[in-house]
């Protein structure tokens, strides 16, 4: 390999440090470094790759688009880097950190509780976990795994497929006190049909009537981001809500939650995937044991 191709990865970092930090003399003295060089450094990188990566026109360190697509990838490539350098030292043991994002529903009913067991198999992962029920660009946000509901769009993602869930309409035993429990679809159409405020596949409520199948409209009384959102509406008692059984049966278990009008349920399941960038052998170890593990103990059914 040519020392032009190994000083490669050293103005990537420099590069990625200047960006993190905010200006090139912070990256300076981190890097030890003066920032005239820092500075001399960036301007090589735009010359070799015949693009502006910094707007200079700022005080302020202002990345231009191709800048922005660059720094992403290139902080990717180090912590590739990084990784293949911890398991050269220490073998095929997972190690590092996973950065996975997911629902927050997912990510309370089903991850969560499974972090003790993964810890304890896997001493030397660490795991961050984003709450976000929109998708997100995995590498825009340095994200290793992102769990999806529903159908998935086309991309050049891999999918594994972690388990579907059924459906179910629940409300809290003081909302049934107040306004009655509804055993027909004309009286579910009277309640506060609570809803989710980001746009989904299906906007609105799967049901039977008279064996066909129906979408029943949210009320838009009352609108939440999150599905962990939604289940605290139902539970305090604001109106009814439709969910991933996962999320509820505790709930239902304890009598907090009652299940509603279930002969109007068509069978609908809501399948869920991990998504990820890369496979078989490609996969880091530490993102590898995650999918396994996620893949054989998420509890979905219901």
């Amino acid at each position: 390999m040519s020392r032009n191709a190994i000083n490669r990865s050293g103005e990537m970092a420099v590069f990625v440090r200047a960006v993190e930090l905010g200006g090139f003399s912070a990256a300076a003295r981190e890097c030890c470094m003066t920032p005239s060089a820092v500075s001399k450094l960036v301007q090589r990188l735009e010359e070799r790759l015949g693009v502006r990566l910094i707007n200079r026109s700022t005080r302020q360190l202002q990345l231009t688009p191709e800048g922005c697509a660059f720094h992403e990838r290139a902080a990717r490539i180090l912590a590739d880097i990084d990784d293949a350098e911890r398991q050269a030292a220490v073998g095929d043991v997972p190690a590092g950190r996973v950065r996975i994002n997911a629902s927050a529903s997912f990510a309370a009913h089903v991850l969560m509780p499974l972090l003790p067991e993964l810890l304890s198999a896997y001493p030397d992962l660490s795991v961050d976990i984003i709450q976000n029920d929109a998708v997100v660009d995995l590498m825009a946000e340095r994200v290793d795994i992102a769990i999806r509901a529903g159908p998935l769009k086309a991309s050049r993602l891999i999918a594994r497929k972690l388990g579907s869930t059924s459906m179910t309409i629940v409300g809290a035993p003081s909302y049934l006190e107040r306004c009655g429990r509804p055993e027909t679809l004309d009286d579910l159409r009277a309640h506060n049909r609570l809803s989710l405020s980001y746009a989904r596949a299906v906007d609105g409520w799967p049901l039977l009537s008279y064996g066909q199948a129906i979408l029943v409209p949210p009320s838009e009384k009352v609108r939440v981001s999150d599905g962990e959102g939604l289940r605290r509406l139902a539970l305090t008692g604001v109106g009814l809500a439709r969910m991933a059984t996962f999320t509820v049966r505790d709930d239902i278990a304890a009598g907090r939650l009652v299940p509603l009008v279930e002969h109007l349920n068509p069978g609908d399941r809501e399948t869920f995937h991990a998504v990820f960038q890369g496979q078989g052998g490609a996969l880091p170890s530490r993102v590898r044991v995650m999918l396994d593990f996620l893949a054989g103990r998420a509890r979905l059914s219901g």
